[in-house]
């Protein structure tokens, strides 16, 4: 019989089996209480069973019988699915074996007859369990074998990379599933104690240095990146392996991920950029966040941007009472409100389109919604852009954010909430002193019924205009990639944890306070283009060129996270901490707003670039801001 046919019969076999579970179960239960009782008595007399003891093993299997299948159903034995039996399920059956077998004691010794042999009673144990767990032990097999794939075409000879519990999860799922193509050669761990080891039949044949060599001996096509606790330099290591080996490869994510499919073989996905950096998941104060936001009335500003999409979704998971997206873009406003009502439905969400330039617009919308948090993203982020356009990043980074605070104050919201940037640390552009305005303003409001916190945090992965969409682009195009400098790093972290995180940290807040989000080590540019090529499947500086084109006017080669006159203080989240430091007065605050709208309408680059500084005096204009005042005091100069 050939393997294939052996494998479709036994298939069939089991599932014609398997309709009539119940009752298999039943009798094979019985017959194997039955066979315990009558093999501990053979045992027990060399397999030559004296007459006068054949009243006491009748006695003795009709309590046995009554007994043990009693106590199995009780502890849900007769109810398992054999097809999965694990080490749990072997614990349990000998607990249920000495329960029923404690409790047949007094009944042999009450109901049968006189000068029963004591050590049957251990011999039955011991019997019992040992058939008890075989039957299943066998029932798994046979599922197993009826599961088994012959190696034909479409399949993908495969390592797994990590023997640990996620790299045994995934080898079983590829077997059970006729679907997945990967025919498994063994394991790869970096543990050389596991080297040898045979893991449910496959062997661990090296570590990742041994992975070219493995490759090319093995006809490895795919390596399956099963650790998901990697840290970024760990992927990063990993992948070059594999890049050397001439292998792709795939990965399983952490165990947040899994649960959201239930499927581990689902998860199995490309190895993303995100995987590099080593980010760990977000454990989320759920209970203090529901606590801000169930049953609340929340309304997002920039909400069809990359952060305020993310936060609509991850406001909607707390059960509010509706999601108000305002917004000026229309078409990402469009898709934002469709994609809401598919996997939100519950929650009612609204698209308003308007600008927070619109006071009356503002008001409009506050008036009709009345919201109780509000989410502050809109605002103008591009920083060489943002130096070409001061006036414009003026009246929207810190004019459109005084607009959108009133509104709230007005219309009698308890929360609202800045979204702001590291780039209002000590900043060197346009951007970067529109958000640090931006937070002194919200500081310097009068503390009433409306809570008002900033929360600060670097680059996101993946949203719209930042470099990996960049890079992306010009590896599809063949090249080159641009980087600025060779110098350049900064801190990134995914859309989804740090939307996570802002929720969190504006749960905690009083009023006043600056949160700063952690994000963990700053990452060189460079490093990040070249492993978005390796992770394309090409070769940096041979397939792919990086060329470099100087730093961007209001750029710096660091980012900073906090200022010298603030203080750290940490909160009871680990990736969540406070900054405080010297703010302005309500009064200031509210004369030199006054003063930045007449400049603004004026269009005075000179009054404005010196209100700014005089506002946060760590602001150091660019040099091309600085080349822009001498031009144009030239020209004002030569037309006087």
């Amino acid at each position: 019989m050939s393997a294939n046919n052996f494998v479709l019969r036994s298939h069939g076999l089991v599932h014609r089996i398997l309709r009539l579970h119940r009752w298999v179960v039943f009798a094979v239960q019985v017959s194997v209480i039955l066979a315990a009782g009558l093999t501990a008595f053979l045992l027990r007399f060399d397999f030559s069973i004296p007459f006068y003891y054949v009243p006491h093993m009748l006695a003795a299997a009709g309590i046995w019988l009554l007994v043990k299948y009693v106590t199995f159903g009780a502890m849900g034995l007769d109810r398992g699915w054999w097809r999965y039996v694990s080490i749990h399920d072997a614990m349990r059956l000998a607990l249920g074996n000495a329960i029923g077998s404690a409790i047949s004691v007094p009944a042999i010794l009450l109901l049968a007859p006189p000068g029963f042999p004591r050590s049957i009673y251990l011999i039955d144990l011991l019997v019992c369990f040992l058939l008890t767990s075989g039957v299943r032990v066998t029932a798994r097999v046979v599922g197993e074998i009826s599961h088994l794939q012959t190696t034909g075409k479409g399949q993908k000879r495969t390592l797994i990379y990590g023997a640990g519990d996620a790299g045994v999860a995934l080898l079983r799922e590829i077997r059970q599933n006729p679907a997945l193509l990967y025919d498994v050669a063994g394991f790869l761990d970096d543990d050389r104690r596991k080297a040898g080891l045979i893991i449910q039949g496959s062997k661990v044949l090296g570590d990742g240095e041994a992975l070219p060599a493995l490759a090319q001996k093995h006809a490895i096509e795919m390596v399956l990146i099963a650790i998901p606790s990697a840290s970024g330099s760990q992927m990063t290591q990993i992948l070059r392996r594999c890049h050397q080996a001439g292998v792709a490869c795939k990965t399983v994510p952490g165990l947040a991920e899994i649960m959201e499919e239930n499927n581990l073989a689902r998860q199995i996905r490309d190895v993303a950029v995100e995987d590099l950096l080593g980010r760990t998941p977000v454990r989320l104060d759920e209970d203090r966040i529901r606590a801000r936001l169930e049953g609340k009335t929340v309304l997002v500003t920039g909400a069809a941007g990359s952060i305020g999409t993310e936060l609509c979704r991850q406001i909607a998971r707390f059960g509010p009472k509706a999601i108000v997206g305002f917004e000026i873009a229309e078409t990402p406003l469009f898709y934002l409100e469709r994609e809401m009502r598919a996997r939100f439905s519950l929650v009612p969400f609204t698209a308003e389109i308007g600008s927070i330039q619109n006071t009356a617009r503002l008001q409009e919308v506050f008036a009709a919604y009345k919201p109780d948090v509000v989410y502050h993203a809109a605002a103008y982020k591009h920083v060489p852009m943002m130096e070409a356009h001061v006036f414009e990043a003026v009246e929207n980074n810190v004019l459109g954010t005084r607009n959108v605070a009133v509104a709230a104050i007005e219309s009698g919201a308890s929360d609202f909430v800045l979204i702001s940037s590291d780039k209002a640390v000590r900043p060197t552009s346009i951007m970067g002193a529109t958000k640090r305005a931006a937070e002194l303003l919200i500081q310097a409001l009068p503390s009433g019924a409306t809570k008002f916190v900033s929360v600060r945090f670097g680059n996101v992965l993946g949203s719209s205009g930042s470099v990996i969409p960049i890079f992306k682009q010009q590896i599809a195009a063949g090249g080159p990639v641009t980087v600025t400098d060779r110098e350049m790093r900064r801190y990134f972290m995914t859309i989804p944890e740090s939307a996570q995180l802002v929720i969190q940290a504006a749960s905690m807040g009083k009023g006043g306070e600056i949160f700063v989000l952690d994000m963990g080590e700053p990452v060189k540019i460079i490093d990040l283009a070249r492993n978005l090529i390796l992770l394309s499947g090409l070769r940096p500086d041979e397939d792919i060129k990086i060329q470099f084109t100087g730093v961007r006017p209001g750029e710096k080669l660091y980012e900073e996270i906090n200022m010298q006159d603030e203080a750290l203080a940490p909160t009871y989240h680990g990736k969540i901490r406070i900054f405080t430091g010297n703010g302005v007065a309500p009064q200031g605050m509210a004369e030199w707003v006054r003063r930045l709208e007449i400049v603004s309408a004026q269009r005075n680059l000179g009054e404005m670039v010196l209100m700014l500084k005089e506002l946060a005096p760590e602001y150091n204009p660019s040099p091309a801001t600085l080349r822009r005042l001498v031009y144009t005091a030239r020209a004002m100069a030569a037309t006087a």
